[in-house]
């Protein structure tokens, strides 16, 4: 498995374990990667979840699809992140979401039976325990910002709660969706999204700059 292992020991289901230890890590655990090309399906709604999947890679879309065929963005995930842990962790049988790559990327996959009940010499095994549920933690802080936002009754609201999330204290953020994926996003047309973005600039609310935002 050709995995740069300086750069997974930082992703946070690693930490506090060393570089040169996660091959001999990633083994015990049957973890294997895969390549995927743009739009190319990783996960689809209805699937078994017995694994879950660390991006290395590009990037991938979270998808939740309604009986009309209709897609909602619900996350776009770049590396470190992690994605199918909560389903699996939960012990759900079927993926509720569609995972497609964004762009071309590459994935390592975990076995989740693996991970919780490793070989008896795994020595990382409460580490691994310990990271898995801060990851968790924090993906239920991320959920209730979601609720949040979309708890709000106008663009305007959606928009600048969750610029302001993203740019933090300093005001200034890049956003890694394009138009159509910020407005799948915040559950509203992309069309009404510009018009609400050209009043804020306007208004010398925001600065806009194609994917750039700064607050003034």
């Amino acid at each position: 498995m050709n995995i740069n292992a300086a750069l997974l020991s930082k992703n946070p289901l690693f930490y506090g374990i060393a570089a040169e230890e996660l091959e001999g890590l990633l083994q015990s655990l049957c973890a294997y990667s895969k390549q995927y090309e743009k739009d190319a399906y990783i996960l689809s709604a209805g699937d078994p979840v017995k694994v879950f999947g660390l991006v290395l890679s590009g990037s991938i879309h979270i998808l939740k699809e309604d009986f009309s065929g209709s897609s909602q963005l619900l996350a776009q995930l770049s590396p470190p992140d992690v994605f199918a842990e909560v389903f699996a962790s939960a012990g759900i049988p079927e993926s509720p979401v569609t995972v497609q790559a964004a762009q071309r990327c590459t994935v390592l996959f975990i076995p989740y039976e693996k991970f919780i009940a490793p070989d008896v010499s795994c020595k990382f095994h409460m580490v691994l325990v310990k990271n898995m549920l801060r990851l968790l933690a924090g993906k239920n802080l991320l959920l209730n910002q979601k609720i949040d936002i979309l708890s709000k009754r106008t663009i305007r609201e959606r928009l600048l709660l969750y610029l302001r999330a993203q740019c933090g204290s300093s005001g200034k953020c890049t956003l890694a969706l394009n138009r159509q994926e910020l407005a799948d996003f915040l559950c509203v047309d992309r069309s009404a999204l510009s018009n609400e973005l050209s009043k804020l600039q306007k208004e010398g609310i925001l600065r806009v700059h194609k994917n750039q935002f700064a607050f003034l």
